[in-house]
């Protein structure tokens, strides 16, 4: 519609004023269908006829009639939508029900099922705990049968082992005894013997001892006067040289004394003459 419009609007041109005898020819022509328009200036100038045509009219009202066609078709489109989603949304509905209660039903028919596997797994094990019992209870009394007799059986080894081992301890501990008293009988000999003989050369030696130390003390004494003797020349001679030193220093720092005092007297009496 929009294209028919443009392509059949004119374009926009300015008009020239038209005499005044000739104004009933272009009202006229006007009614005939007929427009005159001038279109540039001086030797540019060009005069266009324009004639009148249903075409636009045609298009408007068909226009307008594909509008109409156009909204009807939205209404009954929208319609349908309203009708479709309706059917579908009872559908839905439908369906969901259908399927819960296909699923109450196959849940019933589960639990059933549960229930009798159930209870007849719980008959199944009560029939396995009662054999096991039993079977338990044999065994244990067999087993106690079993202990008992090897209990009896073991003590009497024990028993008889522990006799034999009894037997060979007492004989070893004899033996043993009879080779202590005679080891030690034959360590007190041997022990004497080198008891008599480490006396002796013990004797021997505190007398060499003896000798030797009283000769190495009478030369120790000799030696310590020697040198007693010469630490006290060296002492006295250091201690008199200390003394003339010490003279000697004291002479010196008196000769100073009197040195200052003399010099700061002839200093004062001059200051004072001045």
């Amino acid at each position: 519609m929009s294209s028919v419009a443009n392509q059949n609007k004119a374009p926009s041109v300015s008009q020239s004023t038209v005499p005044a005898a000739a104004a009933k020819t272009a009202e006229d022509d006007k009614e005939s269908g007929l427009v005159q328009t001038s279109v540039g200036e001086g030797d540019d100038k060009t005069t266009v006829t324009q004639f009148g045509t249903q075409s636009l009219a045609t298009q408007t009202a068909l226009n307008e009639a594909a509008n109409k066609q156009q909204r009807l078709n939205m209404e009954k489109g929208a319609e349908l939508d309203r009708i479709n989603a309706e059917f579908f949304a009872g559908q839905d509905i439908r369906r969901t029900q259908a399927t819960g209660a296909e699923n109450r039903l196959a849940t019933k028919v589960a639990g059933e099922e549960t229930r009798a596997t159930q209870r007849v797994a719980g008959e199944e094990d009560r029939a396995t705990i009662a054999t096991t019992g039993l079977e338990y209870r044999a065994g244990l009394q067999t087993a106690g049968e079993q202990d008992r007799l090897l209990t009896k059986t073991r003590g009497a080894e024990d028993r008889a082992t522990e006799a034999s081992r009894a037997a060979e301890e007492r004989l070893t501990v004899g033996k043993r005894g009879e080779e202590e008293r005679a080891a030690i009988r034959e360590t007190g000999t041997e022990t004497r013997q080198l008891r008599e003989t480490e006396g002796a050369q013990q004797r021997l030696g505190i007398e060499t001892t003896g000798t030797q130390e009283r000769l190495s003390e009478a030369e120790r004494g000799k030696q310590e006067r020697l040198r007693l003797g010469t630490a006290g020349q060296e002492q006295r001679a250091t201690i008199g040289k200390t003394a003339q030193e010490q003279r000697t220093t004291d002479l010196q720092q008196e000769m100073f004394r009197r040195y200052k005092e003399n010099r700061d007297f002839e200093q004062a009496t001059g200051a004072y003459r001045v």
